[in-house]
Formats: C-alpha cells, sequence, structure tokens
C-alpha cells in the first residue's frame, strides 16, 4: 500500500501455539483454542500459505519441546503484546504449557497492529490483539465475536460476486479467512467482560496485492485527505499528475467508490463501513478506477429486519431506525470524507465546492437512471433529502474514552446534534 517499507516499524510475529483442547483431561473438554475457516481453507492450507517454510520451523520447536504438533494450533502474536500484556496476564498458562512460545519466524513483516509479509506480500495479512487505545477503543480481538468471522466474509463476498452492477464497478472486498482465539484462560472461565479475554485472538486477511493489476497501485482512502508539511494537498497532486479535468477525475472516484458502497445499500441492505482505512482505491494513471473493501466481520450491516440471512451471518442485522438508515451513506461517506476533499479543492482552486457537490449528486442520479429497479429503496432511504440528522462521532469518545460503542448494539451507542443541510439535496439554496 502506499508508502516504503522504511515508513513502517519492521519486525516479525511472535508465535504461540495454544492446545486444541483442555490439558486437563485430553479431548473431552470443550476447546481451549478454536480455528475457524472460511470456504475453500484448511488449517494445512492456511499455515501453508501464511508461513511458507515456517510452519514446519514452529513445529520443530514444538517437538524439541517434546510436544505434538497435532495437538496445538499456531496464533500469531504482537511482540509488543507478548511482552507487555501476555507474558504477565497469561502466566499460569504459560507454566502450564496451554501456551508455549515458539519466537520468531524467518519473514519481515511491516506492522502497527496487522502483519503485512514484505518478503511474500501476497500471502493473507495477520490481525492481531493489541492492547492499547486509539480513537475510542481498546484494539482487541474477542475469539467469540471472531468466531463467525470468516463466515460472514464469505457471505458478503458471494453477495458482491453474485451482483453484475458491483462487478462491472470493479468492486471487491478482502476475505477475512481464518481467525484464531484463546479461551483457556481464567478470564474466560470466571470474568465476563474483563479486557484480558480480548488479548489473545489473530484473523488472516487477504491480501491487497492480489486485486493489484499491471500498471495499478493501490492507496487508502485516507490518504485522499493528506496535506503533506508544506501543506500540498495528495489529492490535489493526483488530479494534477492524471492531466484530467478536476471534475472528470472526481466522477471516476465516485464511480470506485461512492456508487459501490450506494448499491449494496439499495440493493441489499448491507452497510459497510468505508471510512479511510477500511476503503482502499486502486489507481491507474494517478486516477482511480475501482475500490476494495476490508475489514467485513466487525464492520457491516444488513439494515433490514425482513431480509433472509443465512443463521451464521444473523449477527450482521442491525435494529435501524428508518429515518436514519441513510446515514450509512451520509454520514460515514458524505460529512466522514467528501465534505474534507471538497473543501481541500476548494482551498486549493482545484474545484469549487458547489461544482464538487453537484457531481457528487450526479452520481447517485446516474445510478438511479441504470437502476430502475430499485426505485422502492431510493424512495426508503431518500439520500438526496433536504436534511439529516447529525451524528457526533466526536462526542463519543468525549463521552466514553475506552468504549465508544457497544459492537453488538452500535446504534443506540450513537450521540445526535440537530440536523446538518444535505450537499446533495437538489432543492438547496
Amino acid at each position: 500500500m502506499g508508502g516504503s517499507a522504511s515508513a513502517w516499524p519492521t519486525t516479525r510475529p511472535t508465535h504461540l501455539t495454544p492446545p486444541r483442547r483442555c490439558g486437563c483431561c485430553g479431548w473431552r473438554c470443550a476447546a481451549t483454542a478454536l480455528l475457524s475457516l472460511g470456504e475453500g481453507w484448511t488449517e494445512d492450507g492456511l499455515y501453508a500459505t501464511g508461513l511458507g517454510s515456517d510452519v514446519e520451523l514452529m513445529h520443530d520447536r514444538l517437538r524439541r519441546r517434546g510436544l505434538d504438533p497435532d495437538d496445538h494450533l499456531l496464533m500469531p502474536v504482537h511482540p509488543w503484546q507478548w511482552d507487555r500484556k501476555v507474558a504477565v496476564t497469561f502466566a499460569p498458562d504459560v507454566a502450564r504449557r496451554d501456551l508455549v512460545v515458539l519466537g520468531e519466524g524467518t519473514s519481515r513483516h511491516q506492522a502497527i497492529r496487522t502483519f503485512a509479509d514484505l518478503d511474500h506480500p501476497q500471502r493473507p495479512q495477520v490481525k492481531t490483539a493489541l492492547a492499547i487505545q486509539n480513537m475510542g477503543f481498546v484494539r482487541g480481538l474477542s475469539p467469540a465475536y471472531m468466531e463467525a468471522t470468516p463466515a460472514i466474509s464469505d457471505w458478503v463476498a458471494r453477495l458482491v460476486a453474485d451482483d453484475p452492477a458491483l462487478q462491472r464497478l470493479g468492486f471487491s472486498v478482502l476475505r477475512e479467512v481464518a481467525a484464531v482465539g484463546y479461551t483457556g484462560d481464567v478470564f474466560h472461565r470466571a470474568a465476563p467482560g474483563a479486557p484480558q479475554r480480548k488479548m489473545l485472538a489473530a484473523l488472516w486477511r487477504e491480501s491487497p496485492v492480489g486485486a493489484v493489476g499491471d500498471g495499478e497501485r493501490i492507496v487508502t482512502l485516507a490518504s485522499l485527505l493528506h496535506r503533506d508539511p508544506a501543506g500540498d494537498s495528495y489529492a490535489s497532486a493526483l488530479v494534477e499528475a492524471s492531466g484530467l479535468p478536476a471534475r472528470e477525475w472526481l466522477a471516476r472516484c465516485l464511480d470506485a467508490y461512492l456508487r459501490p458502497v450506494v448499491h449494496c445499500l439499495l440493493a441489499h441492505d448491507l452497510a459497510f463501513m468505508p471510512h479511510g482505512e477500511n476503503l482502499l482505491l486502486v489507481l491507474r494513471d494517478q486516477t482511480p478506477v475501482r475500490c476494495v473493501m476490508k475489514d467485513l466481520g466487525e464492520e457491516v450491516a444488513v439494515l433490514c429486519q425482513t431480509r433472509a440471512l443465512p443463521p451464521e451471518v444473523e449477527r450482521v442485522r442491525a435494529e435501524v431506525d428508518d429515518d436514519d438508515r441513510c446515514l450509512a451513506v451520509l454520514t460515514d461517506v458524505v460529512d466522514g470524507v467528501l465534505r474534507h476533499l471538497a473543501a481541500i479543492w476548494d482551498r486549493d482552486g482545484v474545484l469549487p465546492v458547489a461544482d464538487f457537490w453537484d457531481e457528487v449528486a450526479s452520481c447517485l442520479e446516474r445510478h438511479a437512471a441504470e437502476h430502475p429497479g430499485l426505485t422502492e429503496a431510493e424512495a426508503a432511504y431518500a439520500l438526496q433529502r433536504p436534511r439529516f440528522r447529525h451524528s457526533c462521532l466526536n462526542r463519543l469518545q468525549l463521552r466514553d474514552a475506552r468504549n465508544m460503542v457497544d459492537l453488538t448494539d452500535q446504534a443506540s451507542s450513537f450521540l445526535y446534534a440537530g440536523e446538518l443541510d444535505n450537499p446533495l439535496h437538489r432543492g438547496r439554496g
């Protein structure tokens, strides 16, 4: 993705091997660690794809401790998490050899929380639990919550692949193909809600490298809002380098980004959380040509109570007031991303703000013209309504800096302050 390898810490994940079953009574007890796999994946295939020859290295380290690799699962752990949290918090589990520390592998990784293999970039990336606070959340991973993540990811991927409109737009998702979590500790037995229950888990996500073709590169949506230390805008520089008029560049960006998000909402009641780092833009000749969505298991929702869902996917159904379902676009895209880009370009003299919003409204209208079968959904969501409720995300952090929202009922956590004028409304003065 954007930037050189030297711009990020380079490290190697530590590996643990929690036992598949409780050590006290062999195979009769409930599992102390659970590996969930997506369609088409096996445990051996996951390790071979994700670790290569390091699988045998880790298994040899287990055998030297007198343990059978068939009795254990491999779990990547962030080195900081091991040093500062796991080694102390789970010391009894390590002493009992319920957790066996195997050390680092041989590949170099670029990482803060999610590890990208620098030596084998096509390998799945690994998202790890990290007990640090960032933007109102402690970045842990719950083994119980993640158990269904591969199944949810598979369902979203099938929906996207089976929709001809999304395929014409080149829209794709990065599947979360596997998740592993340790539950054999005292906190899972005796401390419901304890933060320690989110300290030992990981998931594997497809690498974005596979989404990039010849002559293409991939950047985060967040990069479009970046100004460098000299005050120069990255998005403005992309427009200049592309040689396209700014409005044409914006139209292509909206076709790559906004249209798939809107189509998923109108056609499937499926809402993503398409903020700056969840959405990846594929650029060709410095111009967006399509987008790739990630963070599916935790950050998708179906905003309809009657749409049929497989039992393993039911967790993503969200109860949202009918009048607030539009906020999946009007808050997360219009207020959260596009208004900032509009202000940057207006200030830089790239594109007047009125022309910017006219093009965004035209994007929605082009989609409506091409999909007359979605007229009823368009009326229900009313994305071009005159005003919409102002959802105050910053106030969530001020209210509770450690737990912004309840992930099991996010809608009930939101805070509102009046209404905002909708810049996409054609009747605005």
